[in-house]
């Protein structure tokens, strides 16, 4: 597993410093797969999932931590997020992580693959660029506030202050509160209560995977099933015995849904991706 390296970016005024991770980069045929974090996540709480996927999908991988998680740089301290957030993760910051690294959008367009906070962030970029985004495989997204997510974002913030939850997040990020503040006084803003991309997410004509776990804590299969009425192409897989995170809870389920999708959309390297066994060991737009 290779180390972390960083990439600068200027964004909401200030120049921020992106922490990542490529995976196979020397393979440079291959489909690239970009790996979009959960709200508490980081380069490092994906594990190893993004390279069993890789090597099981023979694809190369970019896994990022977003501004104010990992090792990136944190919050300024008077930053606070506004319900828009995951839009200006899609629409400016992934935009200028492509432009940075120079990876062509246009030319070759990415999959993204996105875990909770990621997969709406999969979702919205998809939306804005149809053209420039090769696929989305969203693991537990949200695509509207329900009032039982809420309740458990509620209950995260009596874990943060009073049990175990920073210190586990601390071996994560660099300033866990600038992580886990961001996200959790957003979520808890009583504007979040209406928030919803029901709407935005129509034009999106990549193929979608859409992956729910049906004891997730944080979202009902509305998520998912609202998807693929208004996606149409939208594959849908509901897993049991599977809560918010389902590349951990239910990974060989995950990879063999993920490889199977990329190598029906991807045919030149499908020969190669239905090879390996799910279980093995820039122009900005």
């Amino acid at each position: 597993m290779s180390g972390p390296e960083f990439a600068p970016l200027r964004w909401g005024g200030r120049d921020v410093s992106l922490e990542l991770r490529w995976i196979a980069r020397e393979a440079a045929t291959a489909p690239l797969v970009v790996f979009l974090h959960e709200g508490l996540g980081s380069v490092s709480m994906w594990r190893d999932f993004p390279d069993r996927l890789c090597a099981a999908a023979r694809c190369r991988g970019l896994v990022y931590s977003r501004p104010g998680y990992g090792r990136s740089t944190p919050r300024a301290a008077d930053e606070h997020w506004q319900p828009d957030f995951m839009h200006r993760q899609a629409h400016e910051v992934l935009p200028a992580l492509f432009a940075a690294l120079g990876i062509d959008t246009a030319a070759d367009p990415p999959w993204l693959l996105g875990h909770s906070d990621g997969g709406t962030i999969a979702l919205l970029y998809a939306a804005r660029w149809p053209q420039r985004c090769g696929g989305v495989i969203a693991l537990a997204p949200h695509i509207l506030a329900e009032s039982g997510g809420l309740a458990s974002i509620r209950r995260a913030r009596v874990a943060y202050l009073e049990g175990e939850l920073r210190a586990r997040l601390a071996r994560h990020h660099a300033d866990p509160d600038s992580a886990f503040w961001g996200w959790n006084e957003v979520w808890l803003d009583p504007r979040f209560e209406r928030w919803s991309i029901e709407d935005e997410i129509a034009p999106i004509r990549c193929p979608v995977l859409a992956i729910q776990g049906v004891d997730d804590e944080y979202g009902t299969l509305e998520q998912v099933r609202g998807i693929a009425r208004r996606v149409p192409q939208t594959r849908v897989l509901e897993l049991p015995a599977c809560g918010h995170s389902a590349h951990r809870d239910q990974p060989d389920a995950v990879i063999e849904a993920s490889v199977a999708m990329l190598a029906a959309a991807v045919p030149q390297h499908a020969s190669k991706a239905s090879g390996h066994s799910p279980s093995g060991s820039a122009s900005a737009p």
